[in-house]
């Protein structure tokens, strides 16, 4: 009987090994097989970690290496709720004072709160174990955040506290706040050459479950050139121990960030800077709602400035308005006025329809044509071709217009690059208005050579009056010289381009005798002479349009280059609506900017005078710098 009860015994006791290791094989065979990817998974992720590796974005950069745009680090500080558990007043209180911030607004950042996950269940979890606190902090305020976080009391007898405890407050200590490494966009020179830069902003992605916020371009140059200037971002790929320290031994992956490229524009800061002054000088004197003035090279189309005010401070976007942060020498159109002749004149010039020496009958001040009564600013009678660019003669350049002819005037007008862009880099051009000729109406093909019923940007006006410069030859704009890493070694040269040859080199030297007649003391405006320089341009006031009805509000302008014979810049000022008892022609409140520009820029460029002996330096690059330290019914169209 014993011996039975004892093998009865002995057979349950194998069944249950039997059992027990069966059970056990198959958790092996479970989780080593059956469930090997998604235990593998889950460990990896508890253990694994990538960290994002941000490049440095790239400089703006002036032609003389002086900064207009550049990034430096801070930190975007952040906290886990979760990890700070009951202590959110004491951490509040501590750092208030350091973030910035109210301490009961901190203190709810502070409060661990539910959210739910994709099964609509509430939670707080990891995935919610992250708030941010404030960006755009500086590393020293981080570093107090961490002797303050390091030192912070809670009133309490640590040495009494279990283990448990005092592992949970030196967590809070170490991880409860917390900070990522950001960057933060900085311009030097605050409002200097503002639409050229243009600014960035903030985009936010998840990454591992976090939102990572990248510098993204919004406007100018930082968006155009976006991807060059953003780098590429760099990872690594480690393991982390149970306290989410890194092992440094099991590093997998560690990929260097590529910084962003460096972007170098034709710009001159101090030129720049001379525009600016000079324009926020006529911004006093004259109160127009915008005054804009661009500087270029017009054997190449390099912009050594470009400026409108209003403007703004990219550092402190809050503070400024979309009209203030708007690029009008390439957003807004207006009719150009008188500035337009030189396209007629120079194309009926090119095609042999008229000469210089030519005469028209100017009509006494009033011509009838088309349906409509043209007038001009003064009564002239019979002109020459050239004395029509002298006075400024509306009806003079409209009876041009008429016997040049529809399909040439057009011609002249889409060769000297009105209706389409001017291939600038920066976001916002407009094409203006150039309405093909079967829209046009009677009277067009005498008020459009007058600068009517047509609208152009600032820049595609001041390309054409550089095209005349440029013996005919019309250029692309070139903003941007060239790019380079941070060790100066060029990565990508950008060259002058030619767009196309409108007129011919010698009918453009019958435009410039013609338009030097235009600052002589019986042109329109003798107030641009230069005492040194022979001066070539053109005078512009036009009325403007609103509401399809010409109103007595005026678009006033001059274009004009020196040395007229031999161009080293061609500079154009425009002013909207400009408000002033000393007039509003062209000639005399747009005149006098130019010159005041001319004399400081050639003095800066040393520039030789048409009656001096002194070198003359064509390349902006050869220019002293250290000349000029940079500071951080019908309408009158004279």
């Amino acid at each position: 009987m014993a011996k039975r009860l004892q093998l009865h015994r002995l057979i349950w006791l194998v069944l249950l090994l039997v059992l027990a290791f069966a059970g056990l094989g198959y958790r092996l065979i479970d989780l080593q097989i059956l469930r090997h990817e998604e235990l593998s998974a889950t460990a990896q992720r508890n253990t694994q970690r990538e960290f994002l590796l941000e490049p440095h974005r790239g400089d703006i950069l002036d032609i003389k290496g002086n900064l207009l745009a550049t990034s430096i680090y801070v930190k975007t500080v952040c906290a886990d709720p979760v990890c700070i558990g009951t202590h959110q007043p004491e951490v509040a209180h501590a750092l208030a004072p350091l973030l910035a911030i109210s301490e009961d607004k901190l203190l709810q950042n502070l409060t661990p709160r539910l959210r739910q996950n994709e099964k609509g269940e509430a939670q707080t979890n990891r995935y919610f174990r992250y708030v941010v606190l404030k960006n755009k902090v500086p590393v020293e305020t981080w570093e107090k955040i961490q002797s303050t976080m390091a030192a912070l009391d809670f009133h309490l007898d640590e040495k009494k506290l279990s283990r448990t405890e005092r592992a949970f407050l030196r967590d809070l200590r170490q991880k409860g706040i917390f900070a990522q490494d950001d960057q933060m966009r900085v311009y030097p020179s605050q409002r200097l050459a503002a639409h050229v830069l243009g600014y960035t902003g903030f985009e936010e992605r998840e990454v591992d479950d976090r939102p990572v916020r990248e510098i993204v371009g919004k406007d100018g140059i930082e968006l155009t050139f976006d991807s060059k200037l953003a780098g590429v971002r760099g990872w690594r790929l480690t393991e982390t121990d149970g306290h989410k320290r890194e092992l440094v031994t099991m590093r997998e992956q560690d990929v260097e960030p590529r910084d962003g490229l460096d972007v170098v524009l034709t710009i001159d800061a101090v030129i720049q800077h001379i525009v600016e002054a000079v324009l926020a000088d006529a911004m006093e004197k004259h109160s127009p709602i915008s005054v804009s003035g661009i500087v270029v090279r017009p054997s190449t189309g390099e912009i050594l400035a470009m400026a409108t005010l209003p403007n703004f401070d990219p550092n402190n976007l809050a503070s400024s308005t979309p009209d203030q942060r708007r690029n009008r020498v390439i957003a807004d159109v207006a009719e150009p006025g008188s500035t337009f002749k030189i396209v007629v004149v120079s194309g009926a010039l090119n095609e042999g329809v008229v000469r210089l020496s030519d005469l028209f009958d100017c009509e006494h001040g009033h011509w009838y044509y088309g349906g409509r009564s043209l007038h001009d600013h003064e009564p002239f009678g019979a002109l020459s071709v050239e004395n029509i660019i002298t006075k400024s003669s509306n009806i003079g350049a409209g009876k041009i217009g008429v016997k040049m002819g529809e399909a040439l005037l057009y011609k002249y007008i889409c060769d000297y690059g009105f209706g389409t862009r001017t291939g600038l880099p920066l976001s916002g051009e407009v094409v203006g208005i150039v309405h093909p000729v079967k829209k046009w109406s009677k009277v067009s093909i005498a008020q459009i050579p007058m600068g009517q019923g047509i609208s152009v940007t600032r820049m595609q006006m001041t390309m054409a009056m550089c095209a005349i410069a440029n013996d005919g030859w019309l250029m692309q704009p070139m903003l941007v010289n060239r790019l380079q890493d941070h060790d100066r070694n060029i990565v990508a040269q950008y060259s002058p381009q030619k767009v196309r040859q409108v007129i011919s080199p010698a009918t453009a030297k019958m435009m410039v005798e013609a338009l030097k007649t235009v600052v002589s003391p019986d042109g329109t405006a003798p107030k641009a002479a230069l005492d040194h320089y022979t001066v070539a341009g053109k005078t512009g006031t036009a009325w403007k349009v609103e509401n399809g009805v010409y109103v007595r509000k005026y678009f006033s302008s001059f274009i004009g280059f020196f040395p007229a014979d031999h161009p080293e810049l061609c500079i154009s000022i425009t002013l909207d609506e400009p408000k002033t008892s000393q007039g509003y022609y062209g000639g005399q409140i747009a005149g006098p900017i130019f010159k005041a520009i001319a004399e400081q820029a050639a003095n800066y460029l040393n520039i030789r005078p048409e009656d001096g002996d002194g070198p003359s330096l064509s390349d902006p690059l050869a220019a002293p710098a250290e000349l000029h330290p940079l500071k951080t019914a019908s309408a009158r169209t004279q």
